[in-house]
């Protein structure tokens, strides 16, 4: 791998079967086909660490890796790309981010993301997180929707960083979950670790990391539930996995969802409600919510119909 390529890896799975090469990579790096294929044309993916033709179909527990091409320069291009900005100041932003978007640049994804979109919206951006996370101090996926906090000079970074870290800041979740909870409340205790079968995806494992999830149902109906989590820790897809570890998907989870989701929803079903941190320079306890996104609250207003 060169400077200017990051690494994916993972294992094609029993599903994977009588699938082409470029049409699984694809499908698990977010390039397109045609990209896939020059990648794998130009002898950037292997399989078991060797070449295959891009029309080869990798058998179950066969491992792919690609290197996967980054902007040459290692600059973010800025774009002018519209943000619901709830607040701002001299030293930070809170940003409403939109299902759909990717926080900053990353195997697959080089333009349309947050991090272009702060590039082009503020003169100022904190660099502590390197070029290519212009101002970004924690992240959400891309299918979750919600409060984001930006800093834009590397104190307010630091002093957010270390409020994450410290678990001093507040972080709470809206989201729709399959099933009938025998609990209306409670606490997830369980290691994350990524999966050994699976970079993609994030696994429950005693071997993990600590990742503890508070969860509240809100509303329940008759085949899911309106629910509010809080995150202690802050783990890659931690409320995806707890929730589903706990027999409750969340409704249209591409990875860690029910075969049996016919919600038609584009995507998990969470939102970032709720944010409240101490002002890096004022040392003001400040707190923002932002409104649930229409397909989610159509969504959750279809389901309060029937429920009547």
């Amino acid at each position: 791998m060169t400077p200017s390529s990051s690494s994916l890896e993972f294992t094609a799975l029993p599903e994977d079967a009588q699938k082409r090469l470029d049409v699984l990579l694809a499908e698990k790096s977010g390039l397109t086909r045609s990209a896939s294929a020059s990648l794998i044309d130009s002898g950037n993916v292997l399989v078991n660490g060797q070449q295959k033709p891009k029309k080869y179909k990798p058998a179950p527990g066969e491992i792919i890796t690609a290197s996967l091409p980054q902007p040459k320069d290692g600059n973010i291009i800025p774009q002018n790309i519209a943000l619901d900005i709830i607040y701002q100041d001299a030293s930070i932003a809170v940003i409403n981010k939109p299902r759909g978007m990717v926080v900053h640049p990353a195997g697959g994804h080089w333009d349309n993301t947050l991090a272009n979109a702060l590039m082009y919206c503020f003169d100022s951006l904190s660099s502590a997180n390197g070029n290519m996370r212009p101002g970004i101090v924690h992240r959400l996926d891309k299918d979750t929707s919600g409060l984001l906090i930006v800093a834009k000079t590397d104190a307010a970074h630091h002093n957010l960083s270390e409020q994450f870290k410290n678990r001093t800041c507040v972080k709470l979740y809206r989201a729709l979950a399959w099933g009938r909870f025998k609990q209306t409340q409670g606490t997830i205790n369980a290691n994350l670790a990524r999966s050994a079968k699976n970079r993609k995806r994030i696994a429950v494992t005693p071997q993990g990391r600590t990742a503890v999830t508070t969860y509240e149902v809100l509303e329940q109906f008759k085949n899911c539930a309106y629910i509010q989590c809080g995150l202690l820790t802050g783990r890659t897809h931690q409320i995806r996995v707890h929730m589903a570890h706990i027999g409750h998907p969340l409704l249209g989870d591409p990875i860690y969802g029910t075969s049996l989701d016919k919600s038609g929803f584009n995507g998990q079903a969470l939102h970032s409600y709720y944010l409240e941190i101490t002002h890096p320079d004022t040392s003001k306890r400040m707190s923002f919510t932002a409104p649930l996104p229409q397909d989610m609250s159509s969504l959750l207003e279809k389901l309060r119909a029937q429920a009547k």
